[in-house]
């Protein structure tokens, strides 16, 4: 006898409702279990709705557009097996509870000093920053059985938590109000900007990184990623000990591994332990707007943000032990950058040290050597921003047999194994540059690796962007690089004075910047500053990446009046085809 079965909206993770954005069956169909129903979008991805059974349908019980949530029927169906509505939610439960059960296709046998198992898996992927979530799910994607080991409530890391997702929901604030004060120059004025701390915040923790780590875990779950909330550590090299919220441990045992545990701020000796003094974690919780900020460091973070909180009315100052801002990148990339800071943060101290960091109740007094600053001064906060260290050493990698060296980093070959050949690592704790598309990258190579494909590393370059105002990025070879390696080279520089688009938003302090080998003519690296610096700077990527030479990029015709012009008629300098630019013809 034929059984009327209702078909339900399963668990679909943290979403309060999801919109029908198609619907697969009609009635009278025959289906499959497993077979696609409908199709169901959140904020961060679309996904499939299957059926949990053989059969045919009866009913449709939605259509496209409905906001639809968990236990909503969307489907009835016919079907000749003896199942019942109590069935359907223990095979529920146990498909939320399959990942626990499964068993690892080459179980190694474990050590001695082993402990029994709670749960075993293929890949153990100990961080769920980009690197780790990408590691993750492209395992998965490849058939394997995963389980994602996570500090954080939610998956996503630092990054997503507390750094690069966050920081850029800031400076897109700090650009609307520096962009509504440039205005005046065009002869549109307005009121000076009340900021509401709460809501920007709330705004930035809740639109912004909330909908991206709620995404994630919908992600996770509809490719069946156990997520485990923990500080993970290595027992062997078969077997990660988690200790979970609670202070109670969880032992993972896995065929194989994947260290994506990232790095953490670095810390200056000596200095007091207040809340007034901060790293880039503290910084983003934006939790008042100081008087006076000190930032202690002149790279991409320190910088980024000072450029937030004088935006929002700070008056920033800026220590930096070097003698210029941004180090790795050429100087007369970073001179636009400087110019513009120098006339809207206090003051910008170079070749200048950090003594001393006294916590009074009137302040924070920092004590400076160099020739250019003041012998010490009071600040209402203090940002310390001079890098970041791996976490290698947290993770206790030697019971694995994982070599770590002083610093704390891991070394993993082209395929990112470690010298352990069924254990890798990606991300920050393999070495410079600590970028985010790096990482997901390399996640991405280790766990095609893992599932038997024949991958390695082959970027040729990997870009840097620094979001301060203006921005920069860079690619490739540097032109200080080129000389420091005897690397014969030709650039072209193209002044945005003479773009039309940057004059129309009267932002020309921008340049771009072309290097390219003198023997081949292929572009090697890149340099631009200026507004979308870190848009535009993808296509010089796609060049080097391609072998292309200034006449392949000078004849790609680009859109006008665009800022992606300037790769363009930089190549053109280069051939010596520019009409946009007088270049005196060399005798």
């Amino acid at each position: 006898m034929a059984n009327l079965i209702p078909i339900p909206i399963p668990d679909i993770g943290d979403f309060d409702s999801v919109e029908v954005i198609e619907v697969i069956v009609k009635v009278g169909d025959s289906i499959k279990k497993e077979d696609p129903l409908i199709t169901v979008e959140s904020d961060k991805a679309s996904m499939d709705i299957p059926s949990p059974f053989d059969g045919v349908v009866e009913e449709i019980k939605v259509k496209i557009g409905d906001q639809v949530k968990e236990g909503v029927e969307i489907i009835t169906i016919t079907s000749s097996e003896e199942i019942s509505k109590k069935t359907t939610k223990k095979e529920t439960s146990n498909e939320k509870e399959a990942v626990k059960k499964i068993e690892p296709t080459n179980t190694q046998p474990q050590t001695k000093d082993s402990k029994t198992p709670d749960l075993i898996c293929e890949v153990a992927v100990l961080g769920s920053g980009p690197g780790g979530y990408t590691a993750a799910f492209r395992a998965s994607d490849l058939g394997k059985k995963v389980i994602l080991i996570e500090r954080y409530s939610t998956i996503g890391g630092v990054c997503l938590n507390v750094g690069c997702i966050p920081s850029k929901a800031l400076l897109h604030t700090a650009k609307v109000i520096t962009d509504a004060e440039d205005t005046a120059h065009h002869g549109v004025t307005f009121s000076k900007p009340e900021i509401d701390l709460e809501q920007l915040r709330n705004w930035k923790s809740n639109k912004v990184v909330k909908k991206l780590t709620m995404g994630l875990s919908q992600m996770a779950k509809q490719r069946n990623v156990e997520i485990m909330e923990g500080t993970g550590v290595f027992l062997s090299p078969h077997q990660i000990e988690v200790t979970l919220a609670d202070k109670s441990k969880k032992v993972i045992s896995f065929d194989s591994a994947i260290i994506a545990a990232g790095s953490q701020p670095i810390s200056i000796p000596g200095t007091p332990d207040d809340p007034r003094i901060m790293d880039s974690t503290g910084a983003l919780e934006l939790k008042d707007i100081p008087e006076k900020l000190l930032i202690v460091g002149g790279g991409i973070i320190g910088l980024e943000m000072g450029t937030v909180y004088d935006a929002l009315g700070s008056s920033v100052s800026v220590v930096e032990l070097t003698d210029g801002l941004i180090q790795g990148c050429d100087r007369d990339i970073v001179r636009p950058l400087h110019k513009r800071m120098v006339k809207r943060f206090e003051n910008i101290w170079l070749e200048t040290k950090v003594t001393k960091i006294e916590a009074k109740k009137e302040g924070i007094i920092v004590h400076f050597e160099g020739d250019n600053s003041p012998e010490k001064e009071t600040f209402d906060r203090v940002l310390v921003s001079v890098g970041r260290k791996p976490n290698g050493h947290k993770i206790d990698a030697a019971k694995a047999g994982v070599n770590v060296d002083e610093q704390g980093f891991i070394a993993a070959n082209k395929q990112m194994k470690t010298n352990v050949d069924h254990i890798y690592a990606i991300g920050d704790i393999i070495g410079e540059p600590m970028l985010a598309h790096k990482a997901t990258h390399e996640g991405k190579i280790a766990a095609e690796v893992i599932a038997g494909e024949k991958v390695e590393f082959q970027a040729m370059t990997i870009p840097s962007v620094a979001y301060t105002d203006p921005e920069i990025a860079w690619a490739g070879i540097t032109e200080e690089e080129a000389k420091a390696k005897n690397i014969e080279i030709e650039k072209a520089t193209f002044p945005w004075a003479a773009s039309g688009r940057a004059i129309s938003t009267n932002r020309t302090e921008g340049m771009t910047k072309l290097i390219f080998d003198k023997k081949t003519n292929r572009i090697i690296g890149a340099a631009i500053v200026g507004t979308n610096a870190g848009e535009l700077i993808a296509e010089t990527v796609l060049s080097i990446e391609m072998g292309a030479d200034a006449h392949d990029i000078g004849l790609s015709i680009h859109p006008h009046p665009t800022l992606s012009e300037s790769i363009a008629m930089a190549s053109e300098i280069k051939e010596g085809t520019i009409t946009d630019l007088y270049i005196k013809k060399r005798t």
